[in-house]
């Protein structure tokens, strides 16, 4: 019994897991020799390399443009603290007031449709829907499609009217 266990490894390994290798070193599991990046990969990174160091160097200069217009308005937030705080807390007030009721507007309708798919699903109504809703259409552009034509229809025996009509006219003057 101790030769058996000493035979066999301890642990799986990644590539036996894997790739589907023994273990043994008999060459029936399928190794891989990596190869380096695809051209996919390399180019994905030649592309996102400028763009990244771009935008690096966008947020550094936001930085420090803040950090010196910080430095320079600073002295009148104390001069005009009385006056910018309550407007300041105010301002705040608004816009979290709208943001949680956007928050909440996008959460509710999530909620709405999460449970609408939820009985939807524990019907079964599915097809049935969509098959109401194929038929439906079908209905309504065979009925548009008749108005258009009684409509066309209705418009060319008023202009033959009005064409006789006028017709008339002239040969009676």
């Amino acid at each position: 019994m101790a030769d058996r266990d000493r035979d066999r490894p301890l642990q799986h390994r990644f590539d036996q897991v894997v790739r589907g290798g023994t273990g043994t070193g008999t060459g029936t599991g399928k190794y891989y020799q990596s190869s380096g990046p695809s051209t996919t990969q390399v180019l994905a990174l030649l592309t996102l390399l400028p763009i990244g160091g771009t935008l690096l160097a966008l947020a550094g200069l936001t930085l420090t443009g803040t950090v010196i217009g910080l430095t320079v308005a600073t002295p009148l937030f104390v001069i005009f603290s009385p006056v910018l705080v309550p407007a300041a807390i105010a301002i705040t007030m608004a816009v979290v007031g709208f943001l949680l009721s956007g928050a909440f507007g996008v959460t509710g309708l999530s909620s709405l449709s999460y449970v609408f798919n939820r009985l939807r699903r524990a019907t079964n109504t599915e097809q049935v829907d969509m098959d109401w809703a194929k038929r439906g259409m079908q209905d309504m552009v065979g009925y548009v499609g008749q108005k258009t034509k009684e409509v066309g229809q209705k418009t060319k025996e008023v202009g033959q009217n009005m064409e006789n009509k006028s017709h008339d006219q002239s040969v009676r003057t």
